[in-house]
């Protein structure tokens, strides 16, 4: 079993996980402007926790994306320093993907739709079948809230902040009927990240720390004053 480091800051909770043997440390923090201070400290924390050296990690994970453009930039940048200062493979891994294996976790799901607050009235989703390992049913996209729609599968289970965050938009929606409770704020999180990395790594995922790239979907990051306004009021007129 390799050893694994994995860092998740995609959305507003950030994480850093240590997967060693069969022990799973992890430590998180809130509040999206203090991740860049908190991802290390989390690190070393884990590494004197486990008492391991990073000479001695396998290889580094990250949450690739989608998620905060700020935030997949702060978790690959990390990822890329650490893993050229031990030279180290790195493993971008995706981080709708990882809130599956969360809801999987909690419920035994094997047909799962994750969908993550994407902000500016929009979400991250895709939909997931796991059959001895993840695999992708429908493509990471960015979408309305309203525009979701996973494929017909029998005991789909839907999870992800993005649900509780647009209420009004999934009410009434098949897939939306069967949330289990507590698993409608799963976002993102590194000790899942550090779990798929152990497969990923065997099937040679693993890059140079030079190639590790987030993943983006939306083209824009930001609205000017004057499109926000005209967004708020079309909504306000639909």
């Amino acid at each position: 079993m390799p050893i694994i480091l994995a860092i998740e800051t995609s959305s507003e909770l950030a994480s850093c996980a240590l997967l060693s043997g069969a022990h799973l440390y992890s430590r998180e923090s809130g509040g999206v402007r203090t991740h860049s201070q908190a991802v290390l400290p989390m690190v070393q924390e884990l590494l004197l926790e486990a008492g391991v050296k990073l000479a001695d990690v396998d290889a580094i994970a990250f949450g690739a994306g989608p998620g905060s453009f700020t935030g997949v930039r702060t978790a690959c940048g990390v990822a890329q320093g650490l893993a050229y200062g031990a030279d180290l493979p790195v493993v971008p891994l995706v981080t709708l993907e990882a809130m599956a294996e969360a809801c999987r976790a909690r419920t035994g799901a094997t047909e799962v739709l994750a969908v993550l607050d994407a902000r500016m009235g929009e979400v991250y989703w895709a939909q997931y079948r796991y059959d001895g390992g993840w695999y992708v049913v429908s493509e990471p996209v960015l979408a309305a809230p309203d525009a979701v729609q996973p494929l017909p599968a029998a005991g789909l289970v839907a999870c992800g902040n993005g649900l509780a965050a647009y209420p009004e938009a999934f009410a009434g929606k098949d897939f939306a009927d069967v949330v289990v409770p507590g698993i409608g704020d799963i976002v993102p999180h590194a000790r899942e990240l550090a779990v798929l990395a152990v497969p990923a790594l065997a099937a040679g995922q693993g890059v140079p720390a030079s190639q590790a790239q987030p993943l983006y979907l939306r083209n824009k990051v930001a609205y000017t004053s004057a499109e926000r306004q005209a967004i708020n009021a079309a909504k306000a007129g639909a």
